[in-house]
């Protein structure tokens, strides 16, 4: 059995998380809430104080870029990503491209995450100049990720980081050039923001 300061804790989680649902207008009923303290209690382990380690460390590379992924499209739409989460499990939407969270790790892993694991890979997303990534081709021009016009992906170098004066709450917003291999330039606004779902490292996939 968890202590009862970590069946505390979780409490206190599993309820804020409720009211996040009620603020997006998908509140939960009584009957979802106790499936997911149910599923809490079954897991007991998952949540002991030894469970410090970051849980993104037990995704692929691949799975780790889709969450990341997800969690940035729901930012930009101000929407607390987590609830959402919940929210579809619950409702049984399927979550395309992060399903494997709900297929292969479940509800205990999902709550372990914080802000802090998730800043421990953002700022490992900091790009220096003469680094190799590549950007899709959505950036210029329009695509669908399922239809006859898919993105595609074109290697290049970044010469250029810069931090304009515009922010957004209260941050600074930065933009990035990159040189292709054939010598021509682009711009990109918002790398680490808006924009970072449409650049990758190299050979990454």
């Amino acid at each position: 059995m968890a202590s009862a300061e970590f069946d505390t804790g979780w409490e206190s989680a599993l309820n804020a998380a409720f009211e996040e649902c009620e603020a997006l207008g998908y509140g939960l009923t009584a009957e979802q809430q106790a499936i997911l303290r149910r599923a809490i209690a079954r897991s007991p382990g998952s949540f002991s104080a030894e469970a410090t380690a970051n849980p993104l460390e037990e995704l692929a590379p691949d799975q780790r870029q889709a969450f990341l992924q997800y969690i940035d499209e729901q930012d930009r739409q101000n929407l607390p990503w987590k609830a959402q989460f919940l929210n579809d499990w619950l409702q049984g939407t399927a979550s395309g491209e992060v399903q494997f969270v709900r297929d292969d790790f479940g509800l205990a892993w999902l709550e372990r995450i914080t802000p802090e694991h998730l800043a421990q890979y953002r700022q490992s997303d900091q790009l220096r100049v003469g680094d190799r990534i590549e950007i899709a081709s959505n950036l210029w021009e329009w695509t669908q990720e399922d239809g006859p016009c898919p993105r595609e992906w074109f290697p290049c170098t970044v010469i250029n980081l810069t931090e304009p004066g515009s922010q957004v709450d209260g941050e600074s917003i930065f933009s990035g050039t990159v040189r292709f291999d054939n010598g021509m330039e682009y711009e990109i606004q918002g790398i680490y923001d808006w924009n970072r779902y449409n650049w990758r490292w190299l050979g990454e996939s």
